[in-house]
This record gives structure tokens, sequence and C-alpha cells, in this order.
């Protein structure tokens, strides 16, 4: 990969809308001269209580070139410290939305979490699409791999074909599994 540094590349122009709900509000920003991500801010303020979610408003609209899209991700000092992420992650801007870009959060931790007007909740990350098409065919070739997926891969071979899952004792004892996570809707 070259060592050209991000900002030495040209940027793809996005035009930005602001509507009347983002009005006195930072448009998306880069924090620092090698983020990849812009941060992006609510512009209303709300609770998240612990297992709902929320699509957050932005307070602006995107006209991305064709051919482009802007992914939305979440910020990684909310999902460590508070358990707020995104839903549908990356989320896609597609390029013919014009739409007010909202951010779906959700907090998988414990308290309530408080958003004001101007937090930062997000970061939007614009990406080239590649178009396919499918072309139907009566067998796939074969490979090493073959049919094994969900984490078929790096497992240790003597494992057998026990059923029982391995405990996994890398994770921190304040790390709660997604599977036992309820989600609510905002309201409920």
């Amino acid at each position: 990969m070259s060592s050209m540094r991000v900002s030495q590349l040209t940027p793809i122009e996005i035009r930005i809308q602001r509507l009347p709900n983002g009005g006195g509000l930072p448009l998306p920003g880069y924090a620092s001269d090698g983020a990849a991500g812009m941060d992006v801010v609510a512009a209303e303020s709300l609770t998240i209580r612990p297992g709902t979610r929320h699509a957050v408003a932005t307070g602006f609209a995107m006209a991305i070139p064709a051919g482009y899209e802007v992914q939305v991700r979440p910020r990684s000092g909310l999902a460590l410290k508070h358990g707020i992420t995104c839903l549908n992650t990356p989320g896609t801007i597609d390029s013919d939305y014009r739409g007010e870009v909202k951010v779906i959060l959700a907090n998988l931790g414990d308290e309530p979490f408080e958003i004001r007007r101007g937090d930062r909740i997000a970061q939007l990350v614009p990406a080239p699409v590649q178009r396919a098409s499918f072309a139907e065919v009566e067998m796939l070739d074969q490979t090493a791999r073959g049919a094994g997926g969900f984490g078929s891969t790096g497992v240790a071979s003597d494992r057998g074909n026990s059923e029982e899952e391995p405990i996994d004792d890398s994770i921190p004892d304040n790390v709660g599994s997604l599977s036992e996570v309820k989600m609510r809707r905002s309201g409920e």
C-alpha cells in the first residue's frame, strides 16, 4: 500500500443540506488527519434505556455521488464505556437516498444513556460501491474450506465433533453476551 497520507488523497464531494432541526450543529467532519470516519452529532436530546434502540436525528440530508455509499459506524468509546452501538453496522446510506440521515443507536449497557443535542454519536465513512451480477450454475468449484462457516476456520482439529461450546477465558467477566439482550423499542 502507498505511504500517501490520507489528507493527500483526493476527496469525493458529497453535497449536504442542513435541515431545520440541524441549525447551529457542526456538519460531519474528521477529528484528526488520520481519521477514517467523520464524526456525526445528534440533532435531538433523548435517553435510551437499556435494551432499547432509537433512530437518532442528525439534522442533515446528503446527495452521495453515484458509485459510492456512506457507511454509518459506531464510536468505539461509546461502545466500550457505555454499551452504545449502532445497529445494522455498518449501516449503508445509498447514493439515491435524500431523506434525513438517522443513526440507529442501541443501548446494550446496564444503565440509561442520555444523548444531548450536539453529542457525537457515530462515524460516517464514504466508500466505493462495487456492483455485481449473479451467474446461476449447477455446481460451485471445491475449496479446502468447503461449506464450513460460522467459526469453522481456525478451530483446533483435535476437538473432534464435540457439541459442547468451548469456554473462552479471554472474555472479561463484565462483558455480556448479545444473546442475553432482549431488545425493546423506545417507549416500551
